[in-house]
């Protein structure tokens, strides 16, 4: 069996990055004592619960700060590993899995694509947030990860794509240097 080439050593970079990230927010909870974090729930760009896991060991602490400034962290918007409640919603847990996962998929299978359908990805979490935001709609948690699985996902391909049409650019610049051939004049 052939393993798939690597597309773009900052791209395996980004989703190194990522897929740690994501993995982190996901054992957090089972970094802490059972039933020790149940209610986060706060806005967002607000540090309301430090006192709820200031006493904790240093990486559960930093990953539930970031989530306390981040994410309104509602306890009812998010899921509870370990009896401990995640350090973000479920929404921003499908935003950072799909993320890691569309990055991966960027990381080994180049392809081309129009970015108005990888920006379509967004519209599914859009309607179900905003129609949370203006009505009395309320969302559930699996709806919520699924759509942040899928704009999560969409943004990283999108970027993905950005990065191959830059390593496009760039060879071809090389090419021309190469060969001799003379450069484009730069339109100010």
């Amino acid at each position: 069996m052939k393993l798939p080439s690597i597309t773009s050593y900052p791209l395996l970079v980004v989703f190194i990055a990522a897929t740690v990230w994501a993995a982190l927010i996901i054992a957090a909870p089972m970094m802490v004592p059972s039933n020790t974090l149940q209610d986060l729930s706060g806005v967002v760009g607000g540090h309301e619960n430090e006192f709820q896991f200031k006493d904790l060991a240093p990486i559960p602490h930093a990953i539930y700060w970031f989530g306390d400034g981040e994410c309104h962290q509602l306890a009812n918007r998010s899921y509870f590993i370990n009896g401990n409640e995640m350090p973000v919603c479920a929404r921003d847990l499908g935003l950072f899995v799909g993320l890691a996962a569309g990055f991966g998929v960027a990381t080994f299978y180049r392809y081309k694509i129009n970015p108005l359908l990888l920006l379509l990805g967004l519209i599914p979490m859009g309607i179900d947030g905003g129609l949370q935001l203006v009505t009395s709609y309320e969302s559930t948690n699996i709806l919520r990860l699924i759509t942040g699985l899928i704009a999560g996902g969409s943004m990283a391909l999108l970027m993905g794509s950005f990065v191959f049409v830059l390593q496009e650019d760039r060879k071809l610049r090389n090419l021309k240097m190469e060969t001799g051939q003379p450069k484009e004049p730069r339109q100010e």
